[in-house]
C-alpha cells in the first residue's frame, strides 16, 4: 500500500499483496491505473521495472512488450501478461484478484 501522491500519472509501482505479485502502473487518462502480474510470461523478469511509452511496458530482461491495455505481447498476441481490473474509490486503489483467487483494496 502506499500514498496516491507516490504513484504520480506516468509512474509504476510493484506491489505485493496477499501473495499476488503485481506491477501498477499510473498512466495517463483515460487508462489511469492498470494493475498486471509482475512476472514475465517469457522468463519471469520484473515488469514493474520495465520502460513504459505509449501504454506499453517493456521487460528489463529480454525486451519483450505488453500492451497494459489489453495484456497481449506485442509481437505475438497468443503471449499475454495477466491483467486485472482496477480502480480508484476515494484515496483507494481497488484490484480484482478474482482471476488469482482473490479481491482486495489497497490505500495509493
Amino acid at each position: 500500500m502506499f500514498p496516491i501522491e507516490e504513484c504520480p500519472v506516468g509512474t509504476q509501482r510493484f506491489v505485493s499483496i496477499q501473495g499476488v505479485e503485481l506491477a501498477v502502473f499510473h498512466l495517463p487518462r483515460p487508462d489511469g491505473f492498470v494493475a498486471i502480474r509482475n512476472s514475465c510470461p517469457h522468463a519471469g523478469g520484473n515488469l514493474s521495472a520495465g520502460r513504459v511509452a505509449n501504454a506499453v511496458v517493456t521487460c528489463p530482461w529480454h525486451e519483450w512488450e505488453f500492451d497494459l491495455r489489453t495484456g497481449a505481447c506485442v509481437h505475438n498476441a497468443m503471449v499475454r501478461v495477466q491483467r486485472f481490473p482496477a480502480r480508484v474509490e476515494k484515496d483507494w486503489l481497488e484490484v480484482d484478484l478474482s482471476g488469482a483467487g482473490t479481491t482486495v483494496s489497497m490505500q495509493v
